[in-house]
């Protein structure tokens, strides 16, 4: 073997490590709330579910049109929608439209006496036993809230709980600006 492919075959070990190393480091500072979606600027996908307390009531993805509104991916197997549910009532009660979607809850049952206990902050509550309509959404898990405009596009998506933090940055700012409201 010459001098010059030993220098290759010695730095290749090299050069693939500082190649991982930069990835992983890239992975350390990034936000794991940011994650991308395809979806965003495009229509809510095409959907048919019940409603959590009338399973005889069917919802298609036009209960998504007409205004801007938040739809809400909750769980109450979900220590973090626990957490966050409270926020979600009071921001219901200031006329925030939020749709619930109920992920892979194992019974309506169980869904309808948490929505019960600890209130309803959604103006309607749709029952996704299975997660296929999630999954469309392309939900990691629970909790994740997407932004829909009033054509039924989604605007912005944003994994975890939604707490007073994050309303007051971006996806307060930017539900106010399509809503019209000013600061709130």
């Amino acid at each position: 073997m010459s001098k010059q492919w030993r220098w290759v075959v010695l730095l290749l070990p090299l050069l693939a490590f500082l190649v991982l190393v930069g990835f992983l480091m890239r992975g350390l500072f990034s936000d794991p709330t940011e994650l991308s979606s395809a979806l965003v600027g495009k229509p809510v996908p095409q959907f048919s579910v019940p409603d959590i307390y009338d399973p005889t009531q069917i919802y298609t993805e036009e209960v998504l049109k007409g205004e801007p509104m938040l739809l809400n991916v909750w769980a109450t197997w979900c220590p973090t929608c626990r957490a966050e549910h409270e926020y979600l009532n009071q921001l219901a009660a200031e006329g925030v439209t939020i749709i619930g979607l109920n992920y892979k809850d194992d019974s309506r049952d169980k869904a309808i006496n948490w929505l019960n206990t600890l209130g309803d902050p959604y103006r309607l509550n749709l029952f996704d036993a299975n997660g296929a309509v999630a999954l469309e959404f392309g939900v990691y898990g629970a909790p994740e809230t997407f932004l829909i405009d009033a054509d039924g596009s989604i605007r912005y998506r944003h994994v975890g709980d939604v707490n007073e933090r994050v309303w007051q940055g971006e996806l307060g700012q930017r539900y106010r600006a399509l809503t019209g409201k000013g600061e709130g």
